[in-house]
């Protein structure tokens, strides 16, 4: 059951409260470079991601930003640290969601005027914590960036903002270590009603960081936590999306595109079965309609799961079962499984069925 949160909304994203747990990433691409920016905010769109965030280093990219989110078709998060002005100037551009630790902001009325400007725009602020840039007198306390430190940061970042009557807050708190986060959030999730944005930071590459935020995701949201998500991988930010929705497809908590059943083959295999699945997976891609489709290699389990899902090929000895909703269409031969299956989804999910 899904810890009950408060709402926020960024944009047109609600997020928390029972809101569906949405899926975002972050560009990767220089700020100040709004074609490079808006041609991947474009893609990540296109793979379903529903927030995106942008790093703002200076005042050129705060600006560039404002450019930037006028023509984002999809709601913008501005990555702030250290300059309030920074944060005034994205607010006044009509920046969607802040990711601002108000502890690192600096003077009190620095923090009040942002504040102010973000309550006339209603626009959340997340406070992000990092367990590799933790304050330096949590680390002199507990000796490393222990879960309670972590917790410990991301509170006082929150008292900051509840004493200027501030409650328009999300919290994330983020480690590279999956258990150390996972512990970190349970911790926190016990204390505050604000929405989570769940992640594990520096996760790794495409393999080991899909890997680890599976698992360390997985086991949040299992436990009912976690508002918001972003999967942190060193690789192309459309990664992230797809590797998100189908962390949140394997839990039965979203349904978004395809849902791709295939057997892990063995010697009963008389197909190129991975040739036929990765070719049916990668023409698929695009499909944004909840659709389980199915791509197995023998008599054993292939047509009990080809049947079982809304459309499905179940192989024979060089050639295959075609399923739809259950039921064979007919045999085709192995050249042609691919295209047939693809043609089959495709019909419908485009609607000429």
């Amino acid at each position: 059951m899904r810890k009950a949160t408060k709402q926020i909304t960024i944009g047109t994203i609600a997020v928390g409260g029972g809101a569906p747990i949405s899926v975002q990433s972050m560009c990767n691409t220089d700020t100040r470079d709004v074609a490079a920016t808006m041609a991947q905010i474009s893609s990540l769109a296109q793979a379903g991601c529903e927030l995106v965030r942008c790093a703002v280093l200076d005042m050129e990219a705060a600006e560039a930003l404002g450019r930037i989110k006028a023509q984002s078709p999809i709601p913008v998060i501005a990555d702030i640290h250290f300059d309030y002005k920074l944060a005034l100037t994205v607010l006044a551009a009509g920046i969607d969601g802040l990711r601002l630790n108000p502890g690192n902001i600096g003077d009190q009325w620095k923090v009040a005027e942002v504040v102010a400007a973000a309550r006339e725009r209603q626009v959340p602020i997340r406070i992000g914590v990092n367990a590799g840039s933790l304050e330096k007198e949590l680390l002199a306390k507990y000796g490393h960036p222990t879960a309670e430190a972590m917790v410990e940061s991301a509170l006082g970042h929150v008292r900051i903002l509840e004493e200027l009557g501030y409650d328009r807050i999300k919290v994330s708190l983020k480690a590279s270590d999956v258990m150390k986060t996972v512990a970190a959030y349970r911790l926190l999730a016990e204390k505050v009603d604000y929405p989570l944005h769940i992640g594990i930071t520096e996760a790794g590459t495409i393999f080991s960081g899909t890997i680890k935020s599976s698992v360390g995701l997985g086991i949040l949201l299992a436990d009912g936590i976690g508002d918001t998500m972003r999967v942190s991988l060193t690789g192309d930010p459309v990664d992230e999306v797809r590797v998100g929705f189908e962390i949140l497809k394997a839990l039965n908590l979203r349904q978004h595109g395809v849902n791709f059943v295939s057997c892990p083959t063995c010697g009963r295999c008389q197909i190129d079965l991975i040739h036929v699945a990765n070719e049916v997976e990668e023409r698929l891609r695009g499909v944004k309609s909840p659709v389980t489709v199915a791509v197995m290699g023998c008599g054993v389990n292939g047509p009990g799961e080809a049947r079982e899902a809304d459309f499905g090929i179940a192989g024979g000895k060089g050639e295959g079962l075609l399923f739809r909703h259950g039921e064979i269409i007919r045999k085709v031969p192995e050249a042609e499984m691919a295209d047939a299956l693809v043609a089959e989804v495709l019909k419908a999910v485009n609607g000429d069925r």
